[in-house]
């Protein structure tokens, strides 16, 4: 795999250089314009191509993502607003929509879709921020890799007492992310769980052609961008339970593919959404692995509540590439702009 590395082993590869954090680290920063003034971010750079933000202010949820210096991640006019500003009970109960924005928005922890039961869209955890306990560079594993460790805590004094700890590892020369999550119930009683992962792309990693598949069944596409049309209803599909990648692939310029591969934990995902908005102006397409089943009017079905003391785990593994005419993936070619 080609990368931004040099192939050599990491002793030798110390001797020459001032800092490995030229080719590869973790820098914690601070936004400062505007909606986003104050929003602390982790800045994730592996050295083979994939760059991205972890939004420490907003869930451990991930921001701004390129692949090879193109843009992957769909991003709204407000940026990635300060929670300070954001109201996940205005607009009815659905100011969730004012703050989607980024690769990832993970939804929960109580509930998730229409409001209901005095729980906004997609509930409240998109907008906590989190505890960071690890964002480091760790070279000297097996396989080395740049880890964010943190926890975000969602707590109303006689209500829900649910603790979500995340872990997020991109292997360091590489272009995957691993995102593992565990959510505990630290209440005293039975507590209502669920979550979906919001994983938002937009131009130019979706385009005219743009499809979303697993195991050879197509499942959306391809696409037109911009599609004047209205969003068309929300497909929900069963997650399989092969593990079988789902996959997005988009043609490029030069008659090549960009490729986003997508495994779940299907044992506590058994669900993945599909929702776009290809309108002018918007140019969204959602994929969305979730624990419950869309039902219709934007209902969830029920899942089993967490019992005092009781976690829940969730994996997902992302790798981003791109392939070839003859079909092999290729992780050391640019995205054309």
């Amino acid at each position: 795999m080609a990368t931004g590395i040099p192939d050599m082993q990491r002793g030798d590869l110390r001797s020459r250089v001032g800092s490995l954090q030229q080719f590869a680290g973790v820098r914690r920063l601070v936004l400062d314009d505007g909606p986003e003034r104050g929003v602390a971010v982790l800045e994730l750079s592996t050295g083979g191509g994939l760059d991205f933000w972890v939004m420490a202010d907003r869930g451990l949820d991930i921001g701004m993502l390129r692949w090879r210096g193109v843009p992957v991640a769909w991003q709204s006019p407000q940026g990635f607003m300060h929670p300070a500003l954001g109201h996940v009970e205005g607009d009815g109960g659905r100011g969730f929509a004012r703050m989607l924005s980024g690769f990832l928005c993970t939804c929960g922890l109580d509930g998730v879709r229409q409001p209901v039961d005095g729980r906004p869209l997609h509930g409240r955890l998109a907008m906590v921020p989190a505890r960071v306990s690890t964002a480091a560079a760790m070279w000297d594993l097996p396989v080395p890799v740049l880890r964010v460790e943190g926890e975000c805590v969602q707590y109303r004094q006689g209500g829900e007492n649910l603790r979500l700890h995340r872990v997020i590892e991109a292997v360091i020369g590489g272009s995957e992310i691993r995102l593992t999550d565990t959510v505990t119930n630290d209440g005293d009683q039975p507590q209502p769980h669920d979550l979906l992962y919001h994983f938002n792309l937009g131009y130019p990693s979706i385009g005219p052609g743009t499809t979303v598949e697993q195991a050879g069944a197509i499942w959306v596409g391809p696409i037109d961008l911009p599609d004047p049309a209205p969003p068309p209803p929300i497909l929900c599909m069963p997650a399989g339970t092969q593990r079988a990648p789902i996959v997005l692939r988009t043609p490029l310029a030069d008659g090549s593919l960009f490729c986003l591969s997508m495994t779940i934990q299907t044992e506590t995902l058994p669900w993945v959404q599909l929702w776009r908005d290809l309108r002018p102006g918007c140019g969204l397409l959602a994929i969305e692995p979730c624990s419950s089943q869309w039902l219709p009017g934007g209902l969830s079905a029920p899942v089993p509540a967490l019992a005092p003391g009781e976690s829940r785990r969730y994996g997902l593994h992302l790798v981003f590439h791109r392939e070839t005419v003859a079909g092999k993936a290729d992780h050391g070619c640019r995205m054309p702009g």
